[in-house]
């Protein structure tokens, strides 16, 4: 009786990508798509068709230029970026905190 083989692939660090885009990025097509699809329906004409067709199509060679040679879940690092608080320094003066962390002994 022979062994069944299965080729498995031993490399973890291989980015999963479909038309050189990662799996997380083409979240982002298909959540513009949905949005653009919902702005399509308030504009009338010609407009609502490239709104719902042509903008998502567009975003994906656009996002291939953008990412190129950037690393692994570069988008996603951006928006955290842009969204979180910003710590620059760990010595700078917090303008936010009135008052101490610790309170003295009497």
């Amino acid at each position: 009786m022979a062994l069944d083989v299965t080729p498995v692939n031993r490399n973890l660090h291989t980015r999963v990508t479909f038309m050189a885009l990662e799996f997380e990025d083409l979240f982002v097509v298909l959540g513009l798509a949905a949005v653009m699809n919902v702005v399509s329906r308030f504009v009338s004409g010609q407009l609502s068709a490239y709104l719902q067709y042509g903008v998502p199509l567009a975003v994906v060679p656009l996002l291939m230029v953008f990412k190129y040679g950037k690393p692994r879940g570069y988008l996603r690092d951006l928006l955290n970026w842009h969204t979180r608080p910003k710590a620059y320094c760990a010595v700078a003066h917090d303008g936010h905190v009135r008052s101490s962390y610790l309170k003295l002994e009497q």
